[in-house]
Formats: C-alpha cells, sequence, structure tokens
C-alpha cells in the first residue's frame, strides 16, 4: 500500500471549518456550529455526503497551498485538455462594528490563469448526515437549498443554469460562489466578495504580526498556530479536539471517534501553546468556557463537554453511512463524555492558575476564588484514590493510574499557589496535604528495578503519559531518576522512525497499531527538558515529515510507512508541536544572527 495521507486543507473563521479537497471539492462541512449535521460529508460517504466542486472536464492535475500567513486556500488546477484555473477558498473574518465578523459564509473565489479551461461546477448540500437531500430552487442569481434547519443560499456570477444543471462552461473571466446559512448575502456578490477576501487576508496577517513565535521552525509553529486558531468556537470559547469524527486510528480498527467536542484534559496543553504564542484573548475565552463548567458542574466533571457545555453526548451509530474509506463504525456523540478521568480536577485548577499569576488579569477577575478553590479541592481530594479510565479513555479497565495522580499533584499545587495569593491558610494546608498523598499514588507505580514509572500502581505496563513527569516537573528534568525514566520509555515505546506509541499493551480493542502524534512531541519536550537538545532538535526535525501536503498533521501515524489516520488535522498534534518547538527555542536561546 502507498503512504496515506489526507488531501484537504482547512479553512475557517471561529464559527465553522470546512476541508477543502486538492480536487475541489468541499469534503466536510458541518453548519451551523463545528458539531451539527454536515452539509458536505464526501469524508464519510460519497454518494450521500453531498458535493461542492469545481473542476474541469476530463483529467486534471492540482496543487494547493495556503495563502502566506492565513488560514484562506489556494488550489491550482491544471486540465489536460489545457488551461489553468486558480479557486481561492475562505471564510470571512474581520474586525467591524466592535467585533468580530465571522458569518456563516463560504466563498469561492474562481480565476483564470491562463486560457480557456472549461469548468463544472456541482453543487448539492445535504442535512441530517446524508439523510436528507435538500429541495433546490432556482432564483435570477441564485440557488436556494430548502429543508434544512434553515434555508441555504448559493449566490453566484456563472449563469445559474450551468450550475442547476451541472454543465461544463468556458471559464474566460473571474466568477464567484458565495454559500451562506440563514442569513442571504444580500449585498452586491463582486465587490463584497473581494472586500471579504482583502479584510480576511489583513486580519489573519495582523493576528499572525501579533504571535511572539521563535524563529525555530517558524513556518511550522505558524501554520498550527493558524490551525489552532479556527479549532477554537468563538462564541464560547470552547476548544476542539478536531472537526472531523470517525477517520479511524487505523484501518479495520473500530477505533473511529467523534473528536468535535472539547476535553477538559487536554486544558493544560492548550493553554501552555496560546500563552507561549503569547496570544491572551484566546486564553482568556478558553477560561471563561471552563470556568463557566466549573460554576455549573456541582457533581463529578466529565472528560468533555460540547461546545456549549452541553453534557449529554449520546454516541450514536450512522449505519447509513460507507465510512471513511468503508471504515465502520460512523459515530456522532462519543461515550467517552460518561467516563471517570480524575486528571481532570487538577487541569481546571491549572488552566486558572494564570488570573493569580498572570498580572495582565486585574484582581477582580478573581471572582468567589475561596468557594471554587475550595470546591475543586473537595473533588480532588474524594477521587484521589479512586480508579479511573486514564488519560487514553479505557472504556472497561480501571486503574490508579499514574498520570492522573500527576495531574492531582499538580492541581493541588497550582491550589496552593493561588491559596497563598488570597491569603487563605485553611486551603494551603488542604492543597499541601493533597499534595502529597497525590505523590504517594505517583510513586506506587515506581518500578526500582526497571527504574521508570509504569502506568498505574501495581502494573509492569509503560504508557507515554508518564512523559508529563519530566515536563511539569515532578521530576527533577536534572535528576538521574528523569533520564533513567525517559530511557527506559524510549526504550520501549520508541519506534526506528521517532515515533511513539501511547503504549503497547492491550486494550478494549486490542493492541494500538498506530503511534499517537502528540507522544512524540511530548518525547521532544523531554528530551530537551533533561538537557539532551542535540537528541531533541533531531527528533523535532524528523516528525515534520509526517504532515500533509499543507503543513497539516493527524492524531495517528503508522511507524511502517508514515500514513497518517485518526482524525484530521488534530489541534492537540499542532498544539504538541507548538509546545517542543518553544521549549527547544528557549534551550537554544541564540542570538538571531548565529
Amino acid at each position: 500500500m502507498s503512504k496515506h495521507t489526507y488531501d484537504t486543507g482547512i479553512i475557517g473563521n471561529c464559527a465553522f471549518l470546512a476541508h477543502i479537497n486538492k480536487n475541489t471539492n468541499v469534503d466536510w462541512l458541518c453548519w451551523p456550529r463545528f458539531d451539527s449535521t454536515f452539509i458536505f460529508g464526501g469524508l464519510l460517504d460519497k454518494d450521500k455526503g453531498g458535493e461542492f466542486s469545481i473542476r474541469p472536464e476530463g483529467e486534471y492535475t492540482t496543487n494547493q497551498h495556503y495563502l502566506e500567513n492565513t488560514n484562506i486556500l489556494i488550489t491550482e488546477i491544471c486540465p489536460a485538455s489545457g488551461g489553468k484555473y486558480r479557486i481561492t477558498d475562505f471564510a470571512p473574518r474581520f474586525y467591524q462594528h466592535q467585533r468580530y465578523y465571522k458569518p456563516l459564509m463560504l466563498i469561492r473565489k474562481i480565476e483564470v490563469i491562463e486560457g480557456s479551461p472549461r469548468i463544472i461546477v456541482k453543487c448539492k448540500p445535504v442535512s441530517e448526515y446524508g439523510a436528507v437531500k435538500l429541495s433546490v430552487n432556482r432564483g435570477s442569481n441564485h440557488i436556494q437549498y430548502l429543508g434544512g434547519e434553515e434555508n441555504i443560499r448559493l449566490t453566484t456570477n456563472i449563469p445559474i443554469s450551468y450550475v442547476f444543471d451541472g454543465q461544463a462552461f468556458v471559464l474566460n473571466e473571474t466568477k464567484y460562489l458565495a454559500m451562506t446559512y440563514g442569513e442571504p448575502l444580500e449585498a452586491p456578490l463582486i465587490s463584497t466578495a473581494d472586500r471579504f477576501l482583502a479584510e480576511t487576508v489583513q486580519y489573519w496577517r495582523t493576528w499572525i504580526k501579533h504571535s511572539s513565535i521563535a524563529t525555530y521552525f517558524q513556518p511550522f509553529v505558524i501554520r498550527s498556530a493558524l490551525a489552532l486558531k479556527i479549532h477554537q468556537y468563538e462564541d464560547t470559547g470552547a476548544i476542539i479536539a478536531a472537526s472531523t469524527t470517525s477517520l479511524p486510528e487505523s484501518p479495520g480498527s473500530g477505533r473511529n471517534w467523534d473528536y468535535r467536542y472539547c476535553w477538559l484534559r487536554d486544558t493544560y496543553y492548550v493553554i501552555t501553546a496560546l500563552n507561549h504564542i503569547g496570544h491572551f484573548e484566546e486564553m482568556e475565552k478558553y477560561f471563561g468556557y471552563v470556568t463557566d463548567i466549573t460554576f455549573s458542574e456541582m457533581e463529578r466533571y466529565q472528560p468533555l463537554y460540547g461546545i456549549t457545555g452541553k453534557k449529554d453526548l449520546v454516541e450514536n451509530i450512522m449505519t447509513d453511512l460507507a465510512g471513511y474509506m468503508g471504515n465502520q463504525p460512523v459515530r456522532v456523540g462519543n461515550q467517552a463524555s460518561e467516563h471517570i478521568q480524575n486528571d481532570i480536577y487538577g487541569q481546571v485548577l491549572i488552566s486558572l492558575l494564570p488570573l493569580y499569576t498572570d498580572h495582565r488579569f486585574v484582581f477582580s477577575e478573581r471572582k468567589d476564588s475561596v468557594h471554587w478553590i475550595a470546591f475543586l479541592l473537595s473533588k480532588i481530594e474524594h477521587t484521589i484514590d479512586e480508579k479511573d479510565a486514564g488519560i487514553w479513555e479505557f472504556r472497561n479497565m480501571a486503574n490508579i493510574h499514574c498520570y492522573s495522580n500527576l495531574f492531582q499533584w499538580a492541581g493541588a499545587s497550582a491550589a496552593e499557589k493561588m491559596a497563598r495569593t488570597i491569603q487563605n491558610q485553611e486551603l494551603i494546608d488542604k492543597a499541601i496535604s493533597l499534595k502529597e498523598r497525590a505523590a504517594a499514588h505517583i510513586e506506587s507505580c515506581y518500578d526500582p528495578v526497571r527504574k521508570v514509572y509504569t502506568n498505574s500502581a501495581g502494573s509492569s505496563n509503560l504508557d507515554a503519559s508518564t512523559l508529563q513527569l519530566i515536563m511539569m516537573n515532578y521530576l527533577d528534568p536534572n535528576s538521574q531518576k528523569a533520564k533513567d525514566h525517559l530511557v527506559a520509555l524510549e526504550k520501549e515505546l520508541k519506534t526506528p522512525n521517532g515515533l511513539f506509541y501511547r503504549y503497547l499493551y492491550t486494550d478494549d480493542f486490542g493492541k494500538p497499531k498506530t503511534t499517537f502524534l502528540i507522544c512524540a512531541f511530548w518525547y521532544v519536550e523531554a528530551l530537551a527538558a533533561v538537557g539532551r537538545l542535540d537528541d531533541a532538535q533531531r527528533e523535532f526535525g524528523n516528525l515534520l515529515q509526517y504532515s500533509n501536503h499543507l503543513l497539516l498533521f493527524s492524531e495517528d501515524v503508522d511507524e511502517r510507512d508514515g500514513s497518517q489516520w485518526g482524525n484530521f488535522p488534530q489541534a492537540y498534534s499542532h498544539v504538541g508541536l507548538m509546545n517542543a518547538a518553544y521549549r527547544i527555542a528557549m534551550k537554544l536561546d541564540r542570538p538571531i544572527f548565529l
């Protein structure tokens, strides 16, 4: 088999995300929200997923790239019959009227580059995950698609009959397609589309200029930052793991999950990445989302929530959809929302720590401190001795996991800092006591013979998540114990190609067949932390080959051939890259002219 990579790029405006294939088709677009039904879902079913393509007659070749430092995608098409044209795809986003304008609008600009190519535009949106075919109404300069939750309108200066009938025509001037959800485009098409494009270019380039990104492999970090940004649902501040569902971790594995939700267990890594690039506004919105959940969740936290904080994420199997490359099942919703994951209370405490340590926040924003610090510490206290599903969300396995106790230790450490800031001795004492209890559990996972921390108490299995013992300074990175732990992990979990398995023991679905990419970036961070900087740079550079043609990374990589698998692009893979690059850059600390 040849190497499998995802042939799509993403565009978005923090209200929606769309995947544009190199073949010009919109392969994935959910409206009105990240977690809504797809309007175009060719990723999961070529027939029932609808289509929105701008292809030539006959054979053709394409290449695709981003407009530099933007989330605007350019696809160039060279028909075998001659001529050449370009499609510019974007989701408008810019500042106007004292707020960000981010409509549910996809704009496609088609320009002739050379010759007179003949093209065919097909637009067939669907609803209810392909179960509903929309009725089509023809207007004078638009087509309206009815039967979904809201009306969808395609406004264009292409003769309507050509689009309506899927008829080929000669492209001899610039054409525009503006698809809207709910509110139609009432303004002039051409001038509005060009203004929106110019404003959107300016927005993204200004956003990057206002980012603090070191020069170390800067193009990759810039692309990762841009990708992470559009995974944030700005309305609430939530950041989703990925915009897709049911792209398999490996072919035929059944590990096909819906990732269009926000995992609290990844809060620490996301906040860290945003802090590294200096984007305070995104951090603040994410704080708001987490805080809303904190104050509304009086019982046990879930590992993940919907983008509006919704708790009920019932997992359904969509039996009528073929699945990506025939991989079943296709899932909507995620059963992991029902799991017990006890690291998340620590994650939330760490995520809110900047309110107390970052002086860009004013003191009045630390509302009701005693109540919720005490509340979260009580959650740690009640769960610290409890078995849980762990970071990898085992569906039928529970243990006292080293990783869960690490974040309880870290959360209690954060709570101690906060309590000292507000001078509350009772909370200080409680935080110190819980730190000691969490540390005792962590030490119960230590194997003195192999000089390594195992995944859980009483187990001999190793797990990449314990790399965090080094990065979070539970283990002094300069200590021999940290260095020995890292050596033992890399000996068992690192592949010859520099990738890293989460673990190699059997879980609910058998043994994992692919590596988890963020673990490889954690490994790079750990190398840098213990002072093996040359190794860290070598391994980091090696990992960059596993991107697609647009520097976008998947969740999983097959170590045998470098194939991309899992949901794509995976926000947390990009977070891992950003954090690893930052740690190496800080260690290098060399002048820019050298």
